[in-house]
Parts: structure tokens; C-alpha cells; sequence
């Protein structure tokens, strides 16, 4: 099934609750943006009410019986449904992005494959069925006293409020990978957009609501709704028939989220991707012998997509007597880069206070000229000892800068590791021999981080099965998820255990024959043959 999408397509600005798009309320009127000029866009968007949520909600929670009790296989279509619907709509969705983001429209290319591809995934997840967990335990009436026959399985949990991400207008948006992984578990969802690409999630929100269709699924599985503060987060979050939340996006937000979920009187999980400065250690050999590469491989990192990325490299840890080739390279790099548009004016703003408040710790600066919401890359440098001193200093700066921090030696490193908060990634560039001779700080960083990086930067995250983009907090709410790859399908949803129930009554996956031909653990030991 595909879902084309006309490039004439006229935006309506307005949610989408059960597959109708809402009708005109008097909830706050907002626009996007051209960030690459500061220019706002002609549609005008109309942010949903109170009612808006209290309907997407409800018809969620309708909709929860059929998503529950739907095969993998079903599950499957209509993911690959929404997969062909996005690709058949690239054209329109890049340029859309294009517009309400400046990104670049290479990248917005390889960012609607990305979308595309990790619903697929998600589909060959749920298509394949073992992902179920299931466990099996035979009854032994002659024991004492005597074991029942126990069987459980994870099922899911019921609706997901998912938030869009600024900084993917599709990879982590309506679409994303909370919204692909949570409709894989079997749970309806829905997106609250992000209001910086608010046409890109309108487009994408269509598409999905026709493979619902096209599926013939409850309408009820999906809804998007729009608003430019924060009223209809909150009210998602505090809603009693929201049971999870998937977020990705600054700390203070997450944060905020995770309180009201807490002080609910049924306190429901939030998964919040949080941010991160991605620590980097550069050992002395790696150093000796490539500084150059190194010092061109970290610039393009830090200023890849104007420095907004979750992963990007904000923190890079290098030895005093080797780095002097190395740190002048990288100054030379970043007083000839352009200025980057940032995604909307109030994080140029943030950026530009960020770096005040670090001046004296500034030794380049690019290209200042810009128009819209453009600013220029920086590097800054500090001391260990200034770094130890001054704990803001390992706070996430969002844009194109990062703090190069100046170590006497290994000792140094170990105690800059031992000092780190969580984060979604660390990265360790150098020779075998430097990985042997800093073994303790291999084992440190495991300890603080979702994914250990060698010899590589960690912009970009592979979507596969065995990638974990998480961490411990503050990087996310919960350091044991990930939110890309297929293991981010289990924090929406959780195990059930049946107790004595006949075959007939069981889930096809917990049945002895095994219809499903799934890996299961039968009596403790993994296998997918039949039994009974």
C-alpha cells in the first residue's frame, strides 16, 4: 500500500483526533518558521483545546481492545503501510522540512530513509513474534507442594503519549521511533507535534491515518495534536487513560514531564531522552599519530547539523604535551566555518547566552554573519582544574560548539571519568595499545553511559536490533531503555503471567503447539519446537 502525497497539498493546521481532522477552536493560533531567514511560513496552526486531548484519549482507549489482541502480523502491515506512504511522500516531506527547518536537504534525505527504515524493522520485529518474551513453565502435580503450570509473555501497555523532537522533524517526530515502536507493542498513540516543523508533522500525520485505513484498523490508533505551549503536554501526561510516555528533547523538559507522571494517582513511566555532552577522551597515541584527522573529524562532528544533535561531541578530553598540533587545527576549522541557522529563534537565544556566560573560556569563533536564526561555531577550552571547579562547564550547550578540556595525563582522564552524570554516549579515540594501557577507563565509562564509541564520533546512531541510544539519567528517566533499535519496543510494554488457564485461553504464543513458531524459554531451556 502506498499513500501518495500531492505537492500541491494544501495544510489545514489543525489536529488530527481518530482520523477527522478537528474542527477550528479557539486554541492558540501559531505559525512556523523559515529559520534560514527568521521568516514566518503563511499556514496557520491552531493549537488543540483540553476537549481535543480528553477525545484522542478516549478514542484511544476504544481502540486499545483491537491493537491488543492484533497479530504481529497485522502489526507489521500497517508499519510497512506507513513506511510506503513516507517514501512515497519524500519529495514533499524534504522540501516541507526544508522550509520549517533549514536543514539541509541531503540530509532531511537520508533522515526520511532513516523514518522509513526503522518502522520496517519494527515490522520484521513483530512479524518474527519472539520479541513476546515468552516463558513456560510446566505443572508438576506430584511435586511438593505441587508447581502449577505457569506461562507469561510481555503484552502491552495501553495508550503512549509520544512527544515530537525539534531537531528530527521525522526520525524522532510523528512518525518516529516512539510512535513505531509503541504501535509494534500493540498500543495506540498519541503525538503531541513539535511546533517548529508543525507542516512536516501535519503531512506525516495524514499518511499514517490513511494506513490505518488502508489497514482497516480503529481509527483511534493514532492521533496528532498540535499546540505551541505546553497545556496539552501536561494534560496528556495527567490524563488517567494515558498509561506511558516516549519524549525526546532538552532536560528541563523531560524533567517537567517526569514530574507530572509521578504525581499522578496512578504514576505511569516516562521515557525521556534527555540530552547529552558525549564526553570524548583523546589517548596519547591517537594523538601522535593522526591529530590532524582527528582534529577535521571532531570539527565536522560538533557542527554537523549546526551542533544540533543529541549526540553531538560537547566535550573532548585530550593530554597538555600532546595536543598542541591537534587544538590548533581545530581552532583554524572553526574560524573558517559558516554560520549555521539554528531551528528556531528561541534556541539561537539560548546558544548565544550559553556562550556568554563561557567568553573567557573562548579561543575561536567562525563566521558571525548570518541571516534568520544563524549563529557562528565556537571552541572553547578549559584546565582539568578549571573543569573540576566549575560543574556548569559539563552542562549540553545545543549548537555548533564544543569545550576542549586540557588534562595533565591519564590520572587526570580516570578522575574526568569517575566525575561524569550519565549520558547517551562516550567516546574513546586511540591506538590498541592506548585501549591496554587505559583499561580502568573503558570500565568506568560502561558504567556511565548507553554506548561506548572507538574510534569513530557519535554523531549518527545506526538503526538495528542491537543499538542502545540511552543511558543513565540525566541522559534519560530510565538508563535500562533504549529509544532506537528494536529493544525500544519493550518500554511499551509489560509481562503477564497465566496461571492454570486451558490451551484455549491462552495467547497464541503461550499455546504448546507453538503456532507462532517463536523462540520461547520451555522449562528453561530456548526453543522454538512445538510441544504437547
Amino acid at each position: 500500500m502506498s499513500v501518495e502525497v500531492s505537492a500541491n497539498v494544501r495544510l489545514q493546521g489543525r489536529s488530527l483526533i481518530a482520523g477527522r481532522v478537528s474542527a477550528d477552536s479557539n486554541g492558540t493560533v501559531f505559525y512556523g518558521y523559515d529559520p534560514s531567514h527568521g521568516q514566518q511560513l503563511e499556514t496557520r496552526f491552531c493549537s488543540a483545546t483540553i476537549e481535543d486531548v480528553d477525545r484522542a484519549v478516549a478514542e484511544a482507549t476504544d481502540a486499545f481492545v483491537a491493537a491488543s489482541s492484533s497479530s504481529g502480523k497485522e502489526r507489521g502491515r500497517l508499519l510497512r503501510a506507513i513506511a510506503d506512504g513516507i517514501d512515497a511522500a519524500a519529495a514533499v516531506l524534504i522540501e516541507q522540512a526544508h522550509r520549517e527547518t533549514a536543514l539541509p536537504r541531503p540530509r532531511l534525505t537520508g533522515e526520511v530513509a532513516r523514518t522509513s527504515g526503522q518502522l520496517r524493522l519494527f515490522a520484521s520485529t513483530v512479524e518474527e513474534g519472539s520479541w513476546v518474551m515468552a516463558r513456560i513453565d510446566t505443572a508438576e502435580p506430584g511435586r511438593t507442594p505441587p508447581k502449577p503450570d505457569v506461562r507469561s509473555m510481555l503484552r502491552p501497555l495501553g495508550p503512549v503519549a509520544a512527544f515530537g523532537a525539534s531537531n528530527f522533524p521525522l526520525a524522532f517526530s510523528v512518525a518516529g521511533g516512539d510512535t513505531a515502536s509503541a504501535l509494534a507493542a500493540g498500543n495506540p498513540v498519541i503525538v503531541k507535534a513539535h511546533p517548529a516543523h508543525p507542516g512536516t508533522s501535519e503531512l506525516v500525520g495524514h499518511i499514517i491515518v490513511a494506513a490505518i485505513a488502508a489497514c482497516s484498523l480503529p481509527a483511534g490508533l493514532f492521533s496528532l495534536l498540535f499546540d505551541v505551549g505546553y497545556e496539552v503536554g501536561a494534560a496528556l501526561v495527567q490524563h488517567p487513560g494515558i498509561r506511558a510516555v516516549g519524549f525526546t528533547g532538552s532536560f528541563r523538559g523531560g524533567r517537567a514531564l517526569m514530574d507530572l507522571a509521578n504525581a499522578r494517582p496512578d504514576p505511569i513511566p516516562v521515557y525521556a531522552e534527555m540530552g547529552s555532552t558525549n564526553p570524548v577522551f583523546i589517548l596519547p597515541g591517537a594523538l601522535q599519530e593522526r591529530s590532524a584527522e582527528l582534529a577535521d573529524g571532531l570539527h565536522a562532528s560538533f557542527t554537523l547539523g549546526g551542533g544540533q544533535f543529541c549526540t553531538k561531541p560537547g566535550l573532548v578530553f585530550v593530554t597538555k604535551p600532546l595536543a598542541g598540533t591537534f587544538v590548533e587545527r581545530l581552532r583554524k576549522a572553526t574560524e573558517s566555518s559558516s554560520a549555521f541557522p539554528m531551528l528556531t529563534g528561541g534556541m539561537a537565544s539560548a546558544y548565544k547566552s550559553a556562550l556568554t556566560c563561557r567568553e573567557m573560556l573562548r579561543t575561536a569563533k567562525g563566521e558571525t554573519v548570518g541571516s534568520g536564526f544563524s549563529v557562528p561555531s565556537v571552541l572553547l577550552e578549559a584546565t582539568a582544574a578549571e573543569f573540576f571547579n566549575d560543574t556548569s562547564l559539563s552542562e549540553e550547550v545545543f549548537g555548533p560548539t564544543t569545550l576542549v578540556v586540557h588534562c595533565d595525563g591519564p590520572v587526570d582522564m580516570l578522575q574526568v571519568a569517575h566525575s561524569l552524570q550519565g549520558h547517551l554516549t562516550a567516546t574513546i579515540l586511540g591506538t590498541k595499545r592506548d585501549i591496554e594501557q587505559n583499561a580502568e577507563l573503558l570500565r568506568v565509562l560502561e558504567t556511565k553511559v548507553g554506548r561506548v564509541i572507538f574510534n569513530g564520533f557519535p554523531t549518527g546512531v545506526e538503526v538495528c536490533h542491537a543499538m542502545v541510544h540511552g543511558g543513565p539519567y540525566p541522559a534519560t528517566s530510565d538508563g535500562r531503555s533504549t529509544s532506537v533499535g528494536s529493544q525500544a519496543i519493550y518500554r511499551f510494554a509489560r509481562p503477564v503471567a497465566y496461571q492454570g488457564l486451558p490451551e484455549s485461553a491462552l495467547p497464541a504464543a503461550l499455546q504448546s503447539a507453538n503456532p507462532l513458531r517463536i523462540l520461547r524459554l520451555w522449562d528453561g531451556i530456548w526453543s522454538a519446537d512445538a510441544k504437547g
